[in-house]
This record gives C-alpha cells, sequence and structure tokens, in this order.
C-alpha cells in the first residue's frame, strides 16, 4: 500500500483489512496453497514464542521429522537455520507463502509459524491452516495499535478461530485469556499450565537458565503431545535443548562473571530475566543491566523497563535501540526517566558499543551482566538506515580485549 494512503486511512479501516486479506489470498494463490501440504503449528503470545517455537522444533527433529520454521530471529525452509532479515514476527504473506512452499519441497512434513497480533490481525498467516494453535502467555505490549488488553487479546484469539473447529488449542490455564478461548471450538483443548501438565514435567531437566523457559519448555511439551509424540520421548529431548541463540545466551571466554546476551523487549521479559540473574548471583554478587527500547513502538513500557531495570538491578546502563523512524536520544529519555537512581546506580550511555564496554569493565567476580533488547539480530535500524550489528560477537570481542581468551561464534 502506497504510504500516503497509509497514513490517510484507519489502521484498522475496512478499506485497509480488505486489502490485507486480498494480499494474503493473492499470495498463497501464487504458491500453490502449500501449507495444505503440511501439518502446520501456530504459536503466538506475548514472550517466549521464538524459545517455544525453537524447543518444538528440537523435539520433533529429533524424532526424525523434517521441520520447517518462520520466527522473528530465524526461518528453516528444511535445509537448516537462517537469520530471519526483516526482524518481524509476521512476514509478508508472499515472503512467508515463498517459504512454506520451500519447505513442502524440501521434504518438510511439519511447519512452526510464530504468529504476531499484527500478522493475525493483518491477514498475513491466512491461509495457513494450522492443526495445532498454542499461545505462551499474555502481557500488556503493542497497546499502541491494540489500543486495550481485551482487544489484544481477541486479536490474538484468531489464531484459535483458524481451526474451525478443528484441531487442538494448546492454552494457558494460568493466562487471562484462558477462558475466551475455551469459548472457540476445536476438536481438543490441552492446558500446558494444569497441574497434571506439571507433574508430567516435574523431572525436566534443562540446559537454559529460568523458570520462564520451564514455561516454554511445557508449553512445546503440550504441542507435540498434541501432535502425537510421547512425554517421556518429549522429556528427553528438550534435556539437550542448547537454548536459542540471543535468548538468554551465555557468553563464555573465561571472564570471572556472567554474561548473557537476551531479546528481552517488554517489561515482563526484563522483569523475568533479572529475577534470574537475581538468584544466579544470589547475596554475593551484582545484576549489571543494559536496557533500551526501540522506537515506534507502545512508548508506555519505555519507564516501566526502566523502573524495573532499578528495582531489580544493582547497575543499570540505559543506551539506544532500534529506531524504527522515531528520535533514539528522546526515546533513551523515556526509558531514563523511569529508572530509580536511588535504588541502584544508574548511567545513561547513548552510543550502544561504549554502553557494552562500560558493562563489562564494572563487573566483577560473582557478577551476572546481561544484554538486553538486541539479541541475535545482525543488524540495527539507526535513522540513517540499517548497520551491521552483532551483539553477541561485539561482547565477545570486548571481553577479548580485556584480556580474556576468545574464541568463535557457535
Amino acid at each position: 500500500m502506497i504510504p500516503w494512503l497509509k497514513q490517510a486511512i484507519g489502521q484498522r479501516s475496512a478499506l485497509r483489512m480488505s486489502y490485507h486479506a486480498a494480499k494474503a489470498l493473492l499470495a498463497a494463490a501464487a504458491y500453490g496453497f502449500p501449507a495444505r501440504n503440511l501439518t502446520v503449528i501456530g504459536l503466538t503470545g506475548t514472550d517466549g514464542k521464538t524459545t517455544t517455537c525453537s524447543m518444538i522444533r528440537h523435539v520433533l527433529t529429533k524424532a526424525h521429522y523434517r521441520v520447517g520454521l518462520a520466527s522473528t530471529a530465524f526461518f528453516d525452509d528444511g535445509t537448516g537455520l537462517q537469520a530471519n532479515p526483516s526482524h518481524l514476527t509476521s512476514i509478508s504473506p508472499f515472503v512467508l507463502q515463498k517459504l512454506l512452499r520451500t519447505m513442502m519441497r524440501n521434504g518438510c512434513t511439519h511447519a512452526i509459524l510464530e504468529c504476531s497480533s499484527h500478522g493475525l490481525v493483518q491477514h498475513r498467516l491466512d491461509w495457513t491452516f494450522p492443526k495445532v494453535a498454542a499461545i505462551t502467555n499474555t502481557a500488556p505490549e503493542h497497546l499502541d495499535y491494540h489500543g486495550t488488553m481485551e482487544l489484544y487479546r481477541k486479536d490474538k484469539g484468531i489464531l484459535f478461530r483458524m481451526l474451525h473447529g478443528r484441531g487442538t488449542k494448546v492454552l494457558n490455564g494460568n493466562d487471562e485469556t484462558f477462558a475466551m478461548y475455551c469459548r472457540i471450538a476445536s476438536t481438543v483443548t490441552l492446558d500446558w499450565n494444569s497441574p497434571e501438565a506439571r507433574e508430567n514435567a516435574a523431572a525436566l531437566s534443562l540446559q537454559i537458565p529460568g523458570a520462564f523457559n520451564r514455561d516454554n519448555a511445557l508449553c512445546a511439551m503440550s504441542v507435540c503431545s498434541a501432535l502425537g509424540l510421547d512425554v517421556e520421548a518429549c522429556k528427553k529431548a528438550l534435556a539437550t535443548f542448547p537454548g536459542v541463540p540471543g535468548r538468554m545466551e551465555r557468553i563464555d571466554e573465561g571472564q570471572p562473571f556472567a554474561v548473557f546476551v537476551d531479546f528481552a523487549v517488554s517489561p515482563q521479559s526484563y522483569e523475568k530475566a533479572l529475577q534470574t540473574l537475581r538468584e544466579m548471583v544470589g547475596e554475593s554478587g551484582n545484576v549489571i543491566v543494559l536496557c533500551s527500547s526501540c522506537g515506534n513502538r507502545m512508548r508506555e513500557k519505555r519507564p516501566e523497563i526502566g523502573r524495573i531495570c532499578s528495582v531489580l538491578a544493582d547497575i543499570v546502563i540505559a543506551t539506544e535501540d532500534e529506531t524504527y523512524g522515531e528520535d533514539p536520544h528522546a526515546v533513551l529519555e523515556e526509558l531514563w526517566a523511569g529508572i530509580d537512581q536511588a535504588q541502584c546506580e544508574a548511567h545513561n550511555i547513548f552510543d550502544r558499543r561504549e554502553a557494552i564496554i562500560f558493562a563489562l569493565k564494572s563487573a566483577k567476580p560473582g557478577d551476572a551482566v546481561v544484554f538486553c533488547g538486541m539479541g541475535p539480530f545482525t543488524t540495527m535500524t539507526k535513522l540513517t538506515g540499517r548497520v551491521p550489528w552483532d551483539e553477541r560477537a561485539i561482547v565477545r570481542e570486548e571481553l577479548a580485549a580485556m584480556g580474556y581468551a576468545s574464541s568463535p561464534l557457535p
């Protein structure tokens, strides 16, 4: 759609939605409706989508299925993981339908699709025919687009209506969406957060830290169970899951403090990451966080991220993030306004690389440092355009410059 026309027409106008729906139908038809030949798993939620999708992929691969994936961070067309250069969760329907056709031609039997609320509303996931639809959780996010939590949750429910009364819903019994989504017709409804599900996973062993990752694993197990896999086989596979690049990814260059790169972007994801590190260091170590917020996305969350960081971390470094056209200095100031400097040692360092160096040099033996916001991305969007940016590689470079042994990226 022409940019000036986008601005003139409301985001949710009937005309605009009709345009999106027609575009999705045209894309699916152009590529021969490839999803009809795949078992499609759709997953939505505020946090944990990419990790949970990756867990599902890992379990199905261990069960000897060939699996495709479309997520915020990665694509897999059946030949291996590749970076998602768009940084978008729900991609253009033409890109998605082409990817699904490539998966099919490469022999994939299953396709896992990470589904954003925007993508569901804008019909980008039409004609994908999910057999299993699942949700991780919901919390305030993207309210600049959805307006209210009620509408945000209703919009995410589009995924479950796409089952058309068939297939399996995998829901979170502890989330406010549970009753709403239970009323949407399906053949089977599973609660991944039920006492029975948690009991089945009581002995689940994970290599990656955080209680939130246990929740992600429970959701993944329920999805795989809906596909006919044995619970014990799921648990055995998840015990070997190495984690997702840029999602609480540990960077170990021999330094005497823990370092992680994480794609925390919402207040609740910051809270979960920092609580995990607080438990890790105990009373003896400091938690150091590099925090940021991207432009043109839900301004209300910026000071809330700052507040959470100042409550849960000892040293807080606020810095730049992707702009998406908004003044990054203004975004940073809104984040900085939420930091309570009476509760933490706080630093405002605009240049992200300088902020990384400062955080690493602030760490002492026994501390834990987490770099939030960019995760596995290999570029960063600035006002002048995209620039190369691999936070994991940069952190390794700076650790090496400090005298620690260097090792290649995995």
